[in-house]
């Protein structure tokens, strides 16, 4: 056992080393370990299916951890993504690749088993790698989690209706509207019982000051839930995600995160491997054109009905092709249903073997699309050729701007007539070259590279100027200044309110808000056009400035609770309003 664990973990630590300095992302690297130590690669490790059982807690952490991360508010309003688009994505996706496959020659019902089972894409594998992106909290990454939400769902009645399309079904034991009823009962009382005792029992918990009952409890509370909806036969990692949810407004949700993280990575890589193990490379070996060619039409099938369905939800061409690329491979409920349908005589065991080599071939291929996704959007950045970025010399700038937008050229003017040197990145080609014709000196290059901002002097320079338009990338080149240039003072552009809390959170002391200054002034000059006295005026707008500017502070710890960030906006309205009717009065005494 204890050499079983090593051969694990040797195998993990080399290739994840490897595919992420090759910048393929930890997934493929388990993948590609897993498939080495596997029985169809070196033999060194063959309990596969101990190894998947096992692993397969892993999937329902994650999904425990993303439930604490949304409200159940958030979740009410993500209802139509879940119900449209997801049921959408498994419905197109299931005819178009069961038509495929009937055309092939494969029986009706087989047929449905392979449509139904390669609709399902990987959560554990697209949240990780979106995770890894910084993508999750995009538009992209929001609809493909609502999609990968309805998938867990839908995995229920697929593995049901399965079996009854075997040779030698049995009678179910439960009637189909008592198997409904006993389901929405069991959701029910883990709804309002969750409700009721969850946080009653970690209050007590916290109150015994002890991080290993706290981790304990956490572990409990996710293992108890999962048995109990496996046990009326539906998805553990839904009973997991719903417990997650129960406690996503709870004082408790950081703490859980936090104690429950360290497992989940641990065995979401294990699950990867036991993935990798699982597959038969015999297979692949013996007709290499057939398995490669299934995975690729599989792949780009599904890229393109997501792709589809992202236009017709309003995502960007951007986010259009980054809900394909996450979503384009097949999934863990793959593996299930195919056993299942193997298990009822829906399948052969050949035809099983191969779907599930197709499976896992198209996991490997899904990080290679995000690299071509991301080559393509650098080429279309960059007019359609495919652009190095500048090489920066080190002029010894004492300030550092990233991006050179309407707000990054304002501050680099006032720079300029003090005399101060700066250097200016901007990640948009074509911006570049057009800020350039008017005499800006700039540099093409993206602000969360590390070697980029080496070689522009970020080591001594004094001021980092976050001035990019956009939120994520934004977000990114702050974490990569913070984790390798700590001592830059950052001044940082936020676009909006929630941009704002955004960079509170990470710790920036310097945030303006862009509109916000120009906004003051235009209500200054309403003052002014009404008889306001000019120093009367120009008061009353610093006044509102200043504690408009400590509400955003104060507030900015509820940013993700929509109630509780009215009721604190309309404390502090009113406590605003109350200053100014005693400034007036004492103006009047």
């Amino acid at each position: 056992m204890l050499s079983t664990s090593a051969i694990f973990l040797a195998a993990a630590v080399l290739a994840v080393t490897l595919f992420q300095r090759l910048g393929l992302g930890s997934v493929l690297g388990y993948l590609v370990a897993g498939a080495l130590i596997g029985p169809s690669g070196l033999g060194l490790v063959r309990e596969v299916h101990e190894t998947l059982h096992f692993a397969e807690f892993g999937v329902v952490l994650l999904l425990f951890v993303i439930g604490l991360e949304l409200q159940p508010s958030r979740l009410w309003k993500m209802r139509s993504a879940v119900f449209g688009l997801g049921a959408a994505q498994v419905l197109v996706t299931a005819l178009l690749v069961g038509g495929a496959a009937a055309a092939m020659g494969a029986r009706p019902a087989a047929a449905v088993a392979i449509g139904v089972g390669l609709a399902m894409s990987s959560t554990a594998f697209a949240t990780q790698l979106l995770g890894e992106k910084n993508e999750l909290g995009t538009a992209h990454g929001r609809t493909a989690f609502a999609i990968l939400l309805f998938q867990d769902v839908a995995a229920i009645p697929a593995l049901a209706l399965i079996p009854l399309l075997g040779v030698s079904t049995t009678p179910a034991a439960r009637g189909p509207l008592a198997q409904v009823l006993l389901v929405a009962g069991v959701i029910a009382a883990l709804v309002i019982g969750g409700r009721l005792l969850l946080r009653p029992a970690f209050r007590v918990v916290a109150n015994a000051h002890s991080h290993d009952l706290s981790t304990a409890s956490a572990l409990l509370v996710v293992v108890a839930t999962s048995m109990v909806m496996q046990a009326v036969g539906l998805s553990m990692a839904l009973g997991a995600f719903i417990a997650g949810v129960l406690l996503a407004d709870s004082e408790y949700r950081h703490e859980l995160e936090a104690n429950i993280e360290p497992f989940k990575g641990l065995l979401l890589g294990l699950f990867f491997m036991a993935v990798g193990m699982s597959a038969n490379l015999r297979v692949l070996t013996a007709r290499p054109l057939l398995v490669v060619g299934l995975a690729v039409a599989l792949v780009a099938a599904k890229a393109a009905v997501l792709a589809l369905l992202g236009r017709l939800s309003g995502l960007a061409p951007r986010g259009q092709a980054s809900l394909g690329a996450a979503l384009s491979q097949g999934g863990e409920f793959a593996f299930v249903i195919f056993t299942v349908a193997e298990a009822a005589g829906v399948l052969g065991r050949a035809t099983g073997e191969l779907l599930v080599v197709v499976v896992t071939l198209s996991m490997v291929l899904t990080p290679l699309l995000f690299k071509l996704r991301d080559e393509a959007l650098r080429r279309l950045d960059a007019g359609g050729v495919a652009r190095a970025f500048d090489a920066i010399e080190d002029e010894g700038s004492r300030v550092i701007i990233a991006g050179f937008g309407r707000f990054g050229q304002v501050v680099a003017r006032v720079l300029r007539l003090k005399r101060v040197a700066f250097t200016a990145l901007d990640a948009s080609a074509t911006h570049v070259d057009f800020v350039r014709r008017f005499g800006n000196k700039i540099h093409y290059g993206d602000a969360s590279r590390v070697d980029l901002l080496r070689a522009a002097g970020a080591e001594r320079a004094k001021v980092f100027v976050l001035a990019i338009d956009e939120f994520e990338a934004s977000m990114r080149a702050l974490k990569t200044v913070q984790a390798n240039f700590p001592h830059l003072r950052v001044v940082a552009r936020a676009r909006n309110r929630q941009h704002a809390y955004a960079l509170l959170g990470a710790g920036v002391e310097t945030v303006i808000r862009e509109n916000f200054a120009g906004s003051l002034d235009a209500a200054r000059a309403t003052l002014e056009e009404l008889g306001v006295t000019h120093a009367d005026a120009r008061a009353t707008v610093k006044k509102f400035g200043r504690y408009d500017e400590e509400m955003v502070r104060k507030t900015y710890v509820h940013r993700d609770d929509e109630k509780a960030l009215i009721e604190s906006a309309k404390r502090y309205g009113d406590e605003l309003e109350r200053i100014f009717q005693q400034d007036e009065a004492s103006a009047r005494e």
